[in-house]
């Protein structure tokens, strides 16, 4: 029996389709909202080092699962090679209600006004695909607003003079610097520089019916455990479903997105938990499954009017891949300034965002989240030992004796650096799976390490006794990570772009995108702000022209 049609399918509960689902069911349009993992709950994976989103020695605790998806990786030498979610070549993104949300470390970014302008601000990157957004920060800023009032973001920008106009301010206080954030602040600010507290989507002070963050060191690649840290999970989904018009149906992986031949979208075709295959019939299709696999639905949707994938006449989607290429410096102090309490990551620095003399963009840099002891058996300096007695003794004394400042880069985008779908391998529900190839421009490799000897600087004026870079290294490498973005960029030129400045798919106007694939870059920021603001941004649009029933 066919199911029942909808106003609307969405494809994927994370960042940016929660956000869609809950606006649009609020404004009574009835949602199906499809996602291929589970509710994710604290007790099921707890705060095992080993089963967590960043160490996943047993596996990915939020999906997707080892024994039925795969990816292909082409290396820098042409090899290819078949990987797995918890390699970190897979490039994973959780599959779970919430997506990433669960288990990010929830700094909440604005991209500032340059990210929006940069081929304008500074002119063409030779053999990149460096454009300006079709929109601006100005348009945005509204919707960076909601974002952080209705999912909850705690900050306090006093002493950050390079951020972009904001209305009003954060809805709740910023976090107090730990040990580490204090000798940080104190140093950049001898330095003329301007530490200030991270924004957090995480509760400071109880908020929204949620209660204040507890301070668990396994936060970062952890749940948490009182709900305190923000996700689509725990914010915008149950006022979804309170409506009356959401459906959340988990186990479900899309295969198709269904075009017919007058090139409209008529539902997605998806794998339910029994592995069953189904059509959901829609008046609207939204995509919001992360940039590696929003690009691989569209591509795997073949029709007559787009035989190479749904939106893709232009050959651009898939293309211009961007993640965050991470650098900074590390180093080992004298005395403890490990805190216990997490998540660690307590203080930021902007000033090396824009304004670089004869760099393009630049990064953020901030102390980062606690290290627990399996992963900081891989932070070493140079020379040092990784067995043996050797590490045991460093392991045992300078754990709670280092420092590290690291920050993403602003990537230039190519595009060569690519999603495609692989010919001949498919996964479990014998759906071709993505192919990443192509690398990071070669221009990141020089404000990497502008960015790394700007990073050592400040710790060694903390007076750490040795400093080392954690820079961008020789190797161009592919792009992406867990800040996967720009393979549907949105655009007002169908020949550059793959949807318009509203997310909608060119040729396809009943087609939305709502995740960081549609970002033309991807700022010197975690992106996950900017993702919530451009998932209202969509659901704004597809409000305003939705005429009962259909959409023009």
């Amino acid at each position: 029996m066919a199911l029942p049609k909808v106003n609307v399918v969405i494809v994927g509960a994370g960042a940016g389709g929660g956000i869609v689902a809950k606006e649009l069911a609020q404004a009574g349009l009835s949602v199906v909202l499809l996602e291929r993992g589970d509710w994710p709950r604290y007790d099921d994976h707890n705060d095992d080092e080993l089963n967590s989103q960043r160490t996943p020695v047993f596996g990915n605790p939020f999906g997707p699962d080892d024994q039925r998806h795969r990816r292909v990786v082409v290396e820098g030498d042409g090899a290819t090679r078949v990987v797995v979610p918890s390699d970190w070549a897979y490039n994973n993104n959780a599959g779970c209600v919430g997506g990433g949300t669960v288990s990010y470390g929830a700094m909440a970014w604005r991209f500032m006004p340059e990210d929006f302008r940069l081929r304008t601000t500074y002119g063409e990157v030779k053999d990149s695909t460096l454009a300006d957004w079709p929109i601006s920060y100005d348009d945005l800023e509204p919707f960076y607003e909601k974002a952080e009032y209705e999912i909850g973001v705690a900050g306090d920008y006093s002493n950050n003079p390079f951020c972009g106009p904001r209305k009003k301010p954060f809805p709740m206080p910023g976090f107090p610097l730990n040990k580490e954030g204090n000798r940080v602040a104190e140093a950049a600010t001898r330095m003329g520089l301007h530490p200030f507290p991270i924004p957090m989507l995480r509760n400071s002070v109880p908020y929204n019916g949620r209660p204040a963050c507890i301070h668990m060191r396994s936060c970062v690649g952890f749940a948490c455990p009182v709900n305190a840290k923000a996700g689509s999970h725990n914010t915008v989904l149950p006022l979804a479903l309170a409506t009356g018009n959401c459906q959340v149906r988990t186990g479900c992986v899309a295969a198709e997105i269904i075009v017919d031949d007058r090139g409209r979208a008529t539902g997605v075709r998806y794998f339910d938990a029994n592995n069953k295959g189904q059509e959901q019939a829609a008046d609207l299709v939204v995509v919001s499954a992360s940039a590696t696999e929003t690009a691989r639905l569209l591509l795997n949707s073949k029709s007559k009017l787009f035989p190479n994938g749904a939106g893709n006449n232009n050959d651009w989607v898939g293309r211009n891949l961007q993640g965050h290429l991470y650098v900074g410096a590390s180093g080992l102090m004298e005395e403890e300034i490990y805190e216990e309490a997490g998540p660690g990551a307590t203080v930021a620095i902007s000033d090396f965002n824009h304004g670089n003399p004869g760099l393009v963009g630049g990064g953020m840099l901030a102390n980062e989240f606690i290290a627990l002891p399996y992963l900081f058996c891989n932070i070493r300096p140079p020379g040092e030992a990784h067995w043996g007695k050797a590490h045991k003794d460093f392991q045992r004394r300078y754990y709670k004796r280092l420092c590290r400042l690291i920050g993403p880069i602003q990537e230039i985008p190519n595009f060569a650096a690519r999603v495609s779908v692989d010919p001949a391998l498919k996964d479990a529900w014998g759906i071709p799976v993505c192919r990443l190839s192509g690398t990071r421009h070669p221009y990141d490799l020089k404000l990497g390490e502008f960015l790394s000897k700007k990073a050592e600087a400040i710790i060694r004026e903390m007076g750490a006794t040795r400093v080392w870079r954690n820079g961008p290294g020789r190797g161009l490498g592919l792009s992406g990570g867990q800040h996967q973005a720009g393979t549907c960029r949105m655009g007002d030129d169908p020949n550059t772009s793959v949807t318009n400045r509203h997310g909608q798919v060119h040729q396809i106007d009943n087609l939305f995108i709502a995740d960081g694939s549609l970002n033309v870059t991807n700022g010197g920021f975690n992106p996950v702000l900017t993702i919530m603001a451009l998932a209202y941004w969509v659901a704004d649009s597809i409000k305003s022209g939705w005429k009962g029933s259909q959409f023009r």
